[in-house]
């Protein structure tokens, strides 16, 4: 008479009962049906991962001996109570059990925890957003160097930025775009240094080939000269934020400027300009990338974006050394696959701010850099990147947005003079 999983998706409260073993595979279900709270009514049982999770936030505990007491206990607790219940059931269903990999690799963390106590993750790590998974005690035991937790510590990002532009091909003139890059960025009150990874072939150009400027240029050369490297933990990088840019990205001084207010805002996610989207193609049941000009986005591109630099550190030992190695052998979509690991993270879309709709347009046609985006197995290549990611992502993570955000009175008729980016309305 009853559907069983249309039951529990409709519940607000699933009972879990004392099972046969040490366990109720009821328990699971109760997760994984659309929040549902599990109320457990298992003296003694020991609650999956307990050691690190705080369960009392997720589920309620009955009593098995007081079994008629149940239905006035979960009509007294009040709607918000629920409400937290039932995020923090979905929280923690994705975060440690939704895959039989989560659940091996939550254990083999707690283990590692255990055994380097002196690094182990703190329990708001295992119990908020984004989860242990995520949260590498590597990195640092400090909850403020994540950008996570910037709200919940009440703490603001460090209101600098480091530059690291990726770098190609070989300076022959002073009228190339990397140059007039470097001058816009280095002139940006938020800049604090400027690293140019050198992914050339020839030689580092002499010191004296790099333009003056009031901020440090570090020159330095990418590891084995390929795309992941440009993503590498660079400790010349001390700043919260890194800005990411292409050797022929055309940005001015007041688009960086605005960019990086609205990262401050932002620190978990990527900002930036030139935007993308993907879509699932039903015909070839496979998914789509589009470039196309709409209102619509999942991606920002790292040629010209935003972002807080623990990602760097969890690209480089989070995602397996295949995908890397896909990316490094295509010189493509390693701007995809940070999309696809800062999504998987903060659940968020990225940020695209101001339109930039000239993005690689504007380019030069002869460098080679331009001339990969003008390959035509470039799309073919991003398409099949974008379905190996997902793969291994176990779905796609990505998440679609429409909104933008623009300077204040951008387009208003209102004197220029009450603008405070006035260049960019110039563009």
């Amino acid at each position: 008479r009853y559907d069983y999983k249309e039951m529990l998706h409709n519940s607000t409260f699933c009972l879990v009962p004392r099972g046969r073993r040490l366990g109720s595979f009821r328990f699971l279900e109760a997760l994984q049906q659309a929040a549902c709270v599990p109320v457990m009514l298992s003296n003694g049982w020991e609650l999956p991962f307990s050691e690190i999770i705080d369960w009392n936030t997720a589920a309620v505990i009955g009593d098995e001996r007081l079994l008629l007491q149940i239905p006035t206990t979960v009509r007294s607790i009040h709607q918000d109570r629920i409400l937290s219940l039932r995020q923090q059931t979905q929280f923690l269903w994705e975060a440690y059990f939704s895959s039989v990999e989560k659940i091996v690799l939550t254990t083999l963390e707690i283990i590692q925890d255990r055994v380097l106590e002196h690094s182990s993750r703190s329990p708001l790590m295992w119990n908020s957003h984004p989860g242990g998974l995520f949260v590498l005690p590597q990195y640092s035991g400090f909850l403020g160097d994540f950008p996570f937790y910037y709200a919940t510590l009440g703490i603001k990002p460090y209101p600098k930025f480091t530059a690291v532009i990726h770098a190609v091909s070989p300076l022959v003139s002073q009228s190339q775009p990397i140059l007039k890059l470097l001058l816009a960025v280095a002139k940006s009150q938020y800049c604090a240094q400027i690293l140019v990874l050198w992914n050339c072939d020839k030689p580092l150009p002499a010191k004296h080939r790099w333009p003056a400027t009031s901020v440090p240029v570090i020159v330095i050369e990418g590891e084995n000269k390929v795309m992941s490297s440009r993503f590498l933990p660079y400790e010349t990088v001390v700043t919260d934020a890194v800005l990411s840019l292409d050797e022929d990205t055309v940005l001015s001084t007041t688009e960086v400027d605005f960019a990086f207010t609205v990262w401050q805002s932002f620190p978990e996610r990527i900002v930036g300009y030139p935007a993308r989207s993907h879509f699932w193609d039903s015909n070839k049941e496979r998914w789509g990338y589009t470039s196309k000009w709409t209102n619509d986005y999942s991606m920002v591109l790292t040629g010209a974006a935003i972002y807080h630099r623990y990602y760097h550190y969890l690209y480089t030992k989070f995602i397996p050394t295949s995908l890397k190695n896909m990316v490094d052998q295509l010189a493509n979509c390693e701007d995809i696959l940070m999309n696809f690991l800062v999504s998987a993270v903060t659940k968020l879309p990225p940020i695209k701010v101001t339109q930039k709709k000239q993005y690689k347009e504007t380019m030069m046609g002869q460098s080679s850099r331009a001339s990969r985006w003008a390959d035509p197995d470039h799309f073919a290549q991003r398409q099949t990147c974008m379905n190996k990611f997902a793969s291994w992502f176990g779905g796609m993570p990505l998440v679609h947005s429409q909104m933008r955000l623009d300077p204040v009175l951008f387009k208003d008729q209102v004197s220029i003079l009450r603008k405070k980016y006035r260049d960019i309305e110039r563009l």
